[in-house]
C-alpha cells in the first residue's frame, strides 16, 4: 500500500482520519524551502560538534541534533504550525492534552544502511499500548527531498492495527517519498524505520513528535531548553513543551499552582487549588460524554 499524498489545505478532520486508518500520510508542501533553510542554518553550528550515531539503531552514518526549541527560532515556528497541531489535536483528542514529546533533526549520510523497522511508541519501555488508543502523533520535516534512493523513511501503511513486537525487513516497507518543505505525520503505533542511503548525498529531516500529556516526554524540554530561554517564550509554546497540566492532577507544582508560574508567574491559570484542566465537573463532564460510568468522586 503506497503512502497517501494530501494537500496542505486538508482538514485536520481529514488528516486524522487517514491517520486513523493507515497511520501514516504526508501533507505536501506544507513550509516553503527557505524555511527549511533557515532552520539548517541556525543548526549549523551544532551539526559541526555533534558525532555520528554510537549504534546500529541511531546509524553511524547518522547525526541526531536535539534541543530545537533552544537552538533554531524557526524550528519553533514548525513546532506550532497550524496545519500539524490541527491534525494532531485530532488524532489525540482521546487525551485531556498532549505535549511536546521530542524535537530532533535527523542527517542521513551517504552509505548508511535502512534503519530496524521498529514503532516508536516502544520508547514507553516496550507498554502494550491498545490499538485503539494511539498515545503519540509524529512529524518529519523535509528539510531536504526525500527519495527511495537518499534514505526516505520506510512505512508500513496500516501497520497500528498489527501485533506487538514483530519484525519486518526493509522489503516489507514503502518510501515515504516527499518534496522538501513537505511533512509525513505518522502514529507511534506504525512500524517504520529510515532508508537506506545509496546515494552520494545528505538526507535531513526535522522530527517533531507530540505524545498524550500523561505520558513522560522523551526529550525533557525543561532541562533541554534553558531557563533563560523559556522565560521569553510565548504562552502557548511553553504550554506545549509541558508547563501545562497533562490531565486533571498531573503536573502541577508544590501547592497545586499551575506550572507555568515556575517561568512566567503573569501567566498562570490556577483557580480552586488547580490549572487550567483542573476543574473537576469538566471532568465528569468529559467521562460523560465519553459514555463512562465511572464517577470522580
Amino acid at each position: 500500500m503506497a503512502v497517501e499524498h494530501l494537500s496542505a489545505s486538508a482538514s485536520p478532520e481529514k488528516i486524522a482520519e487517514i491517520l486513523d486508518r493507515d497511520a501514516c500520510c504526508v501533507i505536501d508542501s506544507v513550509a516553503p524551502a527557505e524555511q527549511m533553510d533557515r532552520v539548517r542554518d541556525e543548526l549549523h553550528p551544532w551539526f559541526e560538534k555533534v558525532p555520528m550515531g554510537r549504534d546500529e539503531f541511531s546509524g553511524r552514518a547518522t547525526q541526531r541534533v536535539g534541543g530545537l526549541i533552544a537552538r533554531s527560532q524557526t524550528a519553533r515556528e514548525l513546532v506550532e504550525h497550524p496545519v500539524v497541531l490541527g491534525a494532531v489535536g485530532k488524532a489525540l483528542a482521546h487525551a485531556t492534552n498532549f505535549q511536546l514529546h521530542l524535537t530532533q533533526t535527523i542527517a542521513i549520510g551517504p552509505g548508511e544502511p535502512a534503519q530496524s523497522v521498529h514503532r516508536d511508541q516502544w520508547a514507553f519501555d516496550f507498554f502494550p499500548f491498545p490499538q485503539s488508543y494511539p498515545v503519540q502523533c509524529n512529524t518529519l520535516w523535509a528539510m531536504t527531498d526525500f527519495r527511495e534512493e537518499n534514505g526516505a523513511t520506510r512505512v508500513i501503511p496500516g501497520s497500528h492495527r498489527l501485533e506487538d513486537r514483530l519484525q519486518f525487513k526493509e522489503e516489507d516497507t514503502e518510501p515515504a517519498e516527499m518534496s522538501k518543505g513537505s511533512v509525513l505525520l505518522y502514529t507511534g503505533g506504525l512500524y517504520h524505520g529510515g532508508g537506506a542511503n545509496r546515494s552520494t548525498e545528505t538526507r535531513v529531516g526535522i522530527n517533531i513528535t507530540y505524545a498524550v500529556a500523561w505520558l513522560r516526554q522523551e526529550e525533557n524540554q525543561y532541562l533541554s531548553v534553558p531557563r533563560e530561554i523559556a522565560k521569553e517564550l510565548p504562552e502557548s509554546l511553553l504550554r506545549l513543551m509541558g508547563y501545562a497540566q497533562g490531565a486533571y492532577a498531573l503536573g502541577y507544582i508544590d501547592d497545586t499552582r499551575d506550572p507555568i508560574e515556575a517561568v512566567r508567574p503573569e501567566l498562570s491559570r490556577t483557580r480552586d487549588g488547580f490549572g487550567e484542566v483542573g476543574d473537576l465537573d469538566e471532568v465528569r463532564d468529559r467521562l460523560r460524554r465519553e459514555g463512562s460510568d465511572f464517577e470522580v468522586d
